[in-house]
């Protein structure tokens, strides 16, 4: 399965190609001072607003260090960007190692000599979960 593999600090997730719309090089969210932790600020994405979502603080892991790029994605509760710290890279998810324990995600694959968390956008994404955490 091909994949956007997205770099949070010592972590890599994964999103599915077709949901990615593009990705965001040095973004500039406008803060939001009543938006929970996980929200980074709001983003003006060819003149859409979208919210810039932390994944680790989502996740429940470590909060994301620092955010060199966005990745803009598409879900059914609507569209996000997830903060990464490195440059997001196209890679095949080979064989599932694991069954992760974060929630919101769907399973730890390999790709080449790293493991991978493979998202569910939809649960990550879904406006309860973000307003909650």
């Amino acid at each position: 399965m091909r994949a956007l593999l997205v770099p949070v600090g010592d972590d890599t997730y994964a999103v599915p190609v077709a949901a990615a719309r593009e990705v965001v090089s040095e973004p500039r969210p406008t803060p939001v001072p009543t938006a929970p932790e996980c929200v980074r600020g709001l983003l003006n994405v060819r003149g859409e607003i979208v919210p810039l979502l932390d994944l680790g603080a989502l996740l429940g892991a470590a909060p994301t260090p620092s955010c060199a790029y966005a990745v803009v994605v598409d879900s059914a509760a609507g569209r996000g960007a997830l903060a990464a710290t490195a440059l997001p890279q196209v890679g095949e998810l080979a064989e599932v190692v694991a069954t992760p324990e974060l929630h919101g995600a769907l399973a730890v694959h390999r790709s080449g000599a790293r493991l991978v968390t493979l998202l569910d956008l939809d649960s990550v994404l879904d406006p309860a979960r973000i307003a909650g955490a």
